[in-house]
């Protein structure tokens, strides 16, 4: 088994503070929830058979945008984005109840 680096190491001694834990585990959870939804349009504008500058034409945004969003390691498109994208591929938006009512 090969040893932590120093930034594991670092993670995993902060991650013993119980607030700590909380507010990481919650921004793991967000930046999962925005990489399902960029791949998920990703996903579609290529069933769509669409080039990414086609996708930034029919959103009405630069090309450089869309470039950015699908090969950036951590995305964080606006809203207003993300609606664009969706109109652009035929994707409708909604927000669904948690299917554990906790708050995350």
């Amino acid at each position: 088994m090969s040893e932590l680096t120093g930034a594991e190491r670092y993670l995993k001694d902060r991650r013993e503070d119980p607030d700590y834990d909380r507010a990481y585990i919650t921004a793991r959870h967000r930046i999962d929830q925005i990489d399902a939804i960029i791949r998920a349009l990703d996903e579609r504008r290529c069933n769509l058979d669409l080039s990414k500058a086609e996708l930034a034409r029919r959103a009405d945004l630069r090309p450089e945008v869309i470039r950015r969003l699908f090969s950036a390691e951590s995305p964080n498109p606006t809203l207003s984005t993300v609606v664009a994208l969706a109109g652009a591929l035929e994707l409708e938006l909604t927000a669904e109840p948690l299917e554990d009512s906790r708050a995350i």
